[in-house]
């Protein structure tokens, strides 16, 4: 075969990683598809920029129709970024016939289902597989590996700035606003943290994880999300008193024909398998009805192993165009959104109360819980010497989100309730 032709949209960190692996292991490239693989043109801003890759500067354009028009270019990778100019771009390249690889977790969040459609009508693959976990192929698990099961569970550690975070926060008893500073300094974080710390790129990523794994469009908005910039010191504490470890969470769950989505802190028993996935890196747990519990962990960013992932796709499309089934690969969701009501979502919970240091107090919380049918796993009561307050730590049993978001707020009514400090799931083994 004649070499394949890629235009490559961005030369930042991911595609710089994208020209080392294509360079580096051509001879592997050729063994698995059988012909050369070359990138053709990079579409940068500035073609005169030092970069911490050498390309052929002839190879350099700042006009994307160079590679969206050329007709020679087969396949289309899409590292830079963006979503309402990269989407045009990208439907350009579809409706050229052009093959598309991309690493962009808000566009497909956003618009996948779109996208996957024009890719359909013209015959062209459309692969994103390092828009959800950088260098693991959680997707290509899901779609292939675990084809033929029914997957009613997913939970998964999928931001590694917020993982990051936690894991300093929780080993070295340091504030938040500190370790994000370090974060920051360090490259883990972006100046403008807030899309990773208030779980907002978890949450497009378990947009996209729930759609594959239920076969079931799930919107971003379906999505119900909370961040980790309130989580202090002292919850991490007396998490770890209790035998828990916090971590931001992204959960997918099906029962039925209903389907919930979400993303927030939570306290994960300390011989849960997430519980002991440090640092920057990721994993997903996935739970089938046939396989049972299987986990995916590895390094959620970073240049090589996201362009890892970008070239086993590229790898994919290459395979399919030999056998001549391109465009063919997209199965379009099988069942109609349902999701589940407040009522029918359960979860253990955690809560952290400030109250008056008087008789009578915990009886009158208990009430509250009792009137609701929610009793306790554990307590914690702990007097705060100013102000003659205490401080009363709760985990509850299985309660449904309408029942705890009411407890709430009744507990915020209370006259001897100064303060409801934390409240966070809780999740032992499964939900």
């Amino acid at each position: 075969m004649e070499a394949i032709s890629i235009g490559l949209l961005g030369l930042g960190t991911v595609g710089s990683g994208v020209v080392k692996i294509i360079k580096n292991h051509q001879d592997k490239l050729i063994h698995q598809v059988g012909c050369p693989v070359v990138i053709k043109k990079i579409l940068v801003q500035d073609v005169h920029k030092s970069r911490p890759v050498y390309v052929d500067p002839n190879s350099l354009t700042s006009n994307p129709e160079d590679i969206l028009f050329d007709q020679d270019i087969d396949v289309v990778i899409e590292v830079m970024g963006g979503v309402g100019k990269t989407k045009d771009y990208l439907i350009t390249a579809l409706r050229q016939g052009k093959h598309v690889v991309t690493a962009n977790k808000d566009l497909m969040a956003l618009h996948g289902s779109e996208l996957l459609t024009v890719a359909s009508e013209y015959g062209c693959d459309l692969y994103y597989e390092a828009s959800v976990a950088g260098g693991i192929p959680i997707l290509r698990g899901l779609v292939d590996g675990l084809a033929s099961d029914r997957i009613t569970q997913m939970m998964g550690i999928v931001n590694g700035t917020t993982n990051y975070i936690l894991t300093k926060m929780s080993d070295e008893g340091r504030s938040y606003e500190e370790v994000l500073k370090e974060a920051q300094e360090l490259g883990f974080a972006e100046a403008d943290p807030t899309s990773d710390v208030e779980g907002l790129d978890a949450a497009r990523k378990m947009t996209i994880l729930a759609t594959l794994g239920f076969s079931m469009h799930i919107d971003l908005e379906d999505v119900k999300v909370s961040g980790i910039s309130s989580v202090t010191e002292e919850d991490l504490r007396y998490g770890k008193q209790l035998g828990y470890t916090m971590k931001l969470i992204g959960f997918a769950h099906r029962e039925g024909e209903k389907v919930e989505v979400s993303v927030a802190p939570t306290f994960l028993s300390n011989n849960h398998p997430l519980a002991s996935v440090q640092n920057e890196y990721n994993a997903v747990y996935v739970y089938g009805e046939a396989v049972g519990e299987t986990m995916f962990y590895g390094p959620g960013a970073g240049s090589l192993p996201t362009a890892t992932s970008i070239v086993s796709d590229l790898v994919g499309v290459i395979k399919n165009f030999r056998l001549g089934v391109n465009g063919r690969s997209a199965v379009t969701p099988q069942y109609p959104k349902r999701l589940k009501e407040d009522q029918e979502k359960f979860s253990k919970y955690f809560l952290r109360i400030h109250v008056q240091d008087e008789v009578g107090v915990f009886a009158d919380i208990t009430t509250i819980f009792a009137k609701y049918g929610v009793s306790f796993e554990k307590i914690l009561q702990l007097p705060i010497k100013k102000n003659e307050t205490s401080e009363i730590v709760l985990v509850t049993h299985k309660a449904s989100l309408t029942n705890y978001d009411q407890i709430l707020v009744e507990l915020n009514d209370l006259a001897a309730v100064k303060e409801i400090k934390s409240a966070y799931r809780v999740v032992r083994k499964s939900l």
